[in-house]
Order: C-alpha cells, then structure tokens, then sequence
C-alpha cells in the first residue's frame, strides 16, 4: 500500500486523510506538532467551561463541504435533538455587532434608526456623500487594503468601522496591507449589495446553504454541539478506525528531495527520538515558511521570500463570569445575543469579545454563568505575547471593564490560550510569494493546502477544498497543482464548482 505523509492535523490535514481512506489505496500518516487536534479550530476546555479559539461557523457554498460535515455528524434544527445527542450539528442564527463610541451598532452596519441615531444626523450624511464621492471618483483597488476599503464603501465609513480593527488585527496601517486580503475576504460584498439584502431579508426563508449570499453576509451556521473541536476530533478518531495514524508532539526536521519528487521527511517524535520516514505523497498544512526552512537546497530567492512571510498570532482570553446581563455603559442592561462583538474602540488593545453561551449553550458547564473570550491580535515575541499568564488576565479584565461590559465582582476565573501564526500576514515579502508558489510546485508528489500551507486568510471550508482537490489530484495521477490553488481565488469559485 502506497503511503501519505499529512504534516498538520488542523482542518486541512484531517479533511485530506478523511478523504484519502474513502477514495484511495494511499495509507494517511498525519504529524501534528502540537499536543491538540484541529489546528485553530480545536476547542479548549477549561474546567467543563469550552473556549472556540477565533469562532468558527460551519457554513459553505460548496455542497462537497456540506455533505462531508453532514456524513460526519448529523444536522438538526430540532432543540430536543441538542439535548438528547452529542455529536451533532446545531442551526445557529448568526448576531454580531461593533461596538464603537460605548455604542452598538450591526454588523453588517445597516441604514437603520439605530445606526442613525448613533452616529448622529450629520456624521450619517457624511458617510452617505463619502460614498457617492468614491463611486464616481473610484480608486483602484490593487494598491492596498485602505484603497479597497475606500472603494468600496467610501472613506467615511472606511474609517469609522473599518480601519480601527483591521489594524488591530494586523498591527499595520491599512494602507501598508496587500489588497489580496480584502478581496480574500470580503470579495463581492458592496453597500449596493447590503441595501439589497436588507431590502429582500424579510422575504427571504433561509438555510443554511446560503449560496447566493455574500459571507459577510450569512444568516445561519452549522455549529457542534461541544465547539469545532467536538467535529475534528471525530474526523481524527474516524481516521484512525479506517487505518490512518496520527502522531502528536511530532515536529517535522527536515524534508528530502530527490529531482522533483520529496522521498522523505525527518521526524522529532515527542520521545526526543528522529525518525526517518519514507513516503509515496506529502501533503503540508505546516506555514510555508517553515515548509522552506526545512528542504535541502533551496534556491536563494525563494529562500529570501520565506524568510521574509509574516504572521499575526493571537490570544485569547476566556474569562468566566457570574450570570449577569452583559451590557455596555450607555445602553440599558439587557442579556446580550451576539456571538461576537467587534471592538472599534481606540483605548483599549482588545480587538474583539466572543460569548460563548450565544454559540452553543452547552459549551458552558454551569448554565448560569456567562463564558466569553476575549481576544487580542499581536507578534510573537512583542510586549502582549512576552505577559506572564497573570499579568495579560489583569490587563485584558480592567479593559472589559473600562468598555463597561462587566464589573470586576461578575469574574470568577480566567485562562489565557495563545496560539503563533493564526493569521498569514499579506505584507512582508507576501507580493513575492508566486516565487514560492512556482518553485514548491515543482515538486510532483507535494501538495500545500489549508490556510498556512499557502499562506491565505482562507475560511474553514476553503481549507477544506484544498485537501479534497489534493487528494482527487493524487488519486487521478494529476501532477498540476492549479486547481487546488484555485480555491477561494475567485468571487465564482465555489458556484462553478
């Protein structure tokens, strides 16, 4: 039997073995160099209290997604079924809101009384003859994220909802950010787009196969039971079952090539031991910087534009509280239904607030309680990733706090989880990153999926799609790779397919 080496055992990694033992004679061997199954998307358990790591909703337009999630665990839009099952997928209504100037507002912003309200008559009009203004002098969007964002909804509200954030998120000014991100992830959305889907809302019976609807845009999402985690771990143990292997604690060394093929890989094992190990087929969901810094002889550019990708890590804070009604200082207490709420506010470091209650009520052991993260963006090795555990709780509490979201009294614990290259940057050596690109294809038998793989801001279900068109690759004899980077490459993509 042939064999694949999977380096990765995030969503990537495990959808391609999962696939590989349904359609292939090729035996999986996933590497994972952590301790924990699903990359990012695992769910973190403190003391019966789950923490989703970024929030992941499962949703796709693509029905080879949705089928996949479907034959692992089983959709319902049943409340008893919830409580009587585990494993199982619940239809979750999708609320998010920004909170700017200690005020709410809807995200996606809509032109409603509230929004008016908040920002005021003349901040309202401002917004309004911005966008008019960047309609007929338009920008080229190929310069950077804030010429994007200005041409598509007018530097006003560029500045108002989008600019704070997104910089938080990337710790770069928006106008140093490839524009590749905004087309990777708002794509087709406009104003235009969300007036007409305020409009057609009311008329609309939605599902969870959303189509024809802009991401930013989707009302409903699949959710486990237990978090993303509860889904990827059944993948990894249905793995195992049909005879793949998955190693933990596993780091790969080095990678061997001989011409363009790679013929192995070098194993540090969590015993301390290096393994050599000899495949057929290596699929890499590791950063692609890392990817490089592993093979032998590597071309000089291409060496010089690994090691110039960037990355955005990430911390997250769960934080427990006493049941009380989360509220912001200038609007009534009422209970919160977001399950996330943006953090447009200049004074603080904290860059967005996920309330886990709102995702699934069972990610919290005690159901009077309120679990939520918090969650910062910053780079390995700056000031918020060196805090001590303590020290970052005590920060990040006195700013949920000062945003007037809960009192210090409301806390009975906290946990800090950190997770390194969460997010591939799109500045850095990024606009050289087709030198990678053309020289790792090149090697036949190796295919680079998920979102470090190829270094994109994908969504889970792009992530997906790379593994599964790897895997028809390898089973069809196909040596091309241009399918599989076609994922999420353009707005058609996934309707075509």
């Amino acid at each position: 039997m042939k064999k694949a080496v999977i380096i990765g055992a995030g969503p990537s990694g495990l959808s391609a073995a999962y696939q590989m033992l349904k359609s292939t004679d090729v035996k999986p061997v996933i590497y994972e160099l952590s301790n924990n199954i699903g990359g990012i998307s695992q769910t973190v358990n403190f003391n019966g209290n789950r923490m989703d790591l970024g929030g992941h909703r499962f949703f796709s337009k693509s029905d080879e997604v949705m089928d996949f999630w479907k034959e692992v665990m089983p959709f319902s839009e049943d409340r008893k079924n919830y409580r009587a099952l585990d494993k199982i997928f619940m239809t979750r209504n999708r609320v998010s809101r920004i909170l700017y100037m200690r005020k709410f507002f809807d995200y996606p912003v809509t032109l409603s009384y509230q929004t008016i309200k908040n920002l005021g008559f003349i901040k309202t009009m401002k917004i309004g003859f911005s966008y008019l203004s960047s309609l007929v002098f338009k920008k080229k969007e190929i310069n950077s994220l804030e010429d994007f964002f200005i041409s598509r909804f007018g530097r006003e509200l560029y500045k108002t909802f989008f600019k704070e954030y997104t910089e938080k998120v990337w710790g770069m000014p928006c106008s140093e950010i490839s524009p590749d991100w905004g087309a990777q992830r708002v794509k087709g959305l406009s104003i235009m787009k969300a007036i007409i889907h305020a409009i057609k809302k009311p008329f609309l019976k939605i599902n969870v196969r959303q189509k024809n609807l802009e991401t930013t845009l989707i009302e409903k999402f699949l959710y486990p039971k237990y978090g993303p985690g509860e889904f990827w771990e059944e993948v990894a143990a249905r793995v195992q079952e049909k005879g793949g292997e998955i190693y933990k604690n596993s780091k790969i060394i080095k990678i061997y090539n001989e011409g363009d093929r790679i013929v192995s890989v070098d194993v540090l094992g969590q015993d301390g031991d290096i393994e050599n190990v000899v495949a057929d087929y290596f699929i890499s969901s590791m950063p692609v910087k890392d990817l490089i810094n592993s093979l032998e002889s590597v071309p000089g550019e291409a060496k010089s534009v690994a090691d110039g990708l960037l990355y955005r890590d990430f911390i997250a804070v769960g934080v427990l509280l006493k049941n009380i009604n989360l509220r912001s200082t200038k609007n009534k207490k009422r209970r919160v239904k977001d399950n996330w709420i943006y953090i447009q506010e200049p004074d603080v470091k904290l860059g967005r607030v996920q309330i886990f209650n709102n995702w699934s009520p069972f990610m919290v052991k005690d159901k009077r309680n309120i679990f939520i993260g918090l969650e910062y963006f910053c780079n390995e090795g700056d000031d918020l990733w060196s805090m001590g555990e303590k020290e970052f709780t005590r920060m990040a509490i006195s700013e949920l706090v000062k945003l007037g979201i809960a009192n210090k009294k409301d806390i009975i614990e906290a946990h800090v989880v950190k997770a390194p290259k969460a997010y591939p940057a799109y500045f850095g050596s990024y606009s050289r990153f087709d030198v990678l690109k053309s020289y790792t294809d090149k090697f036949k038998n190796l295919y680079l999926v998920g979102r470090n793989g190829q270094h994109r801001y994908n969504n889970m279900d792009h992530s997906i799609l790379t593994a599964f068109e790897a895997v028809k690759n390898i089973n069809s004899g196909y040596a091309g790779k241009e399918n599989i980077w076609a994922v999420n490459s353009e707005e058609s993509y996934h309707e075509s397919k």
